[in-house]
């Protein structure tokens, strides 16, 4: 994990904003000793939320095949 020091993380604030994208995560430590974690922050929405695909499929065809899949052998 890179720690840049106060000075160096306003000098080089897009770089350091790429390393966090990058790592995950970049250190800022303050001539005083403490220290600040930056990270990017976690898109919002759910893991389930995934675009639909064409498959050029009618209403009939897609209840059909829903039905044969729950046909009884």
């Amino acid at each position: 994990m890179v720690v840049y020091t106060y000075t160096e993380a306003r000098q080089k604030l897009a770089t350091l904003l790429d390393q966090a994208v990058k790592e995950g995560e970049v250190k800022i430590k303050r001539k005083d000793g403490q220290t600040f974690v930056v990270r990017p922050e976690r898109k919002k929405g759910s893991p389930l939320d995934v675009g639909g695909l064409d498959l050029g499929l009618t209403t009939d065809e897609i209840v059909a095949f829903i039905r044969e899949g729950r046909r009884e052998f």
